[in-house]
């Protein structure tokens, strides 16, 4: 215990960056996902090429490495300026993306055709279909998946702790330079990452409870 309260200013900020870092990443993540799961199953043939062609590069390219673009790599650029947080979430928000997509072009894929033909003879537009129609039962039946995509984003944010990003993964090299015991720090760290995996764990069968029912 002493490793932990000896050390609450690192413990506390720390973790609270982690969780920004994840809420920023998961919502620009859900956000891109999902245009990019439209684009996968677009009637436009090069909407569809473009959807395919990111989600095989993303999801293909090591997580790292789309960390060093955005932190050495993109400045280079001088598009737009981004220091260490705003690359750590772009960084994760690109890479999740693509496994958002498949999870949300999965469910696209288990709602019944007449869904979309009903729609259609109704004269609705493809982007009506898709947003009033078709998406809202397909995130319905992918929860599970989705919840888990957002599990693997938590525990991804540690690698931002490379890049010079004061989160929960750079709690170790911290504590070492203060002498303290790095493995109990270590088990101080992982206990915070299963607690947030509980709550998600919570949301996801309070989504699954509530929407069976809506269903």
């Amino acid at each position: 215990m002493d490793v932990l309260f000896n050390n609450l200013d690192l413990f506390g900020p720390f973790f609270l960056t982690t969780i920004e870092l994840f809420l920023l990443s998961a919502v620009g993540s859900l956000i891109w996902g999902t245009i990019l799961a439209m684009l996968r199953v677009s009637p436009v043939p090069v909407f569809r090429a473009v959807g395919t062609a990111y989600v095989t590069i993303a999801r293909n390219t090591p997580l790292t490495l789309v960390f060093a673009f955005f932190v050495f790599a993109y400045p280079l650029l001088d598009i737009v300026k981004l220091d260490y947080f705003p690359a750590a979430v772009t960084a994760l928000t690109v890479y999740t993306s693509a496994f958002i997509c498949e999870v949300v072009r999965s469910g696209i894929n288990t709602v019944p055709v007449g869904q979309a033909e009903a729609g259609r003879a109704l004269g609705l537009t493809f982007g009506q279909i898709l947003g009033q129609v078709v998406l809202p039962q397909a995130l319905r039946s992918v929860v599970p998946p989705l919840i888990s995509t957002l599990i693997a984003l938590l525990k991804n944010t540690t690698i931002a702790a490379g890049f010079s990003v004061a989160e929960a993964g750079a709690i170790r090299s911290y504590l070492s330079e203060r002498g303290e015991n790095q493995l109990i720090g270590l088990l101080w760290v992982a206990l915070g990452f299963i607690i947030l995996v509980t709550v998600l764990s919570f949301v996801q069968r309070s989504l699954e409870k509530r929407w069976s029912v809506a269903r």
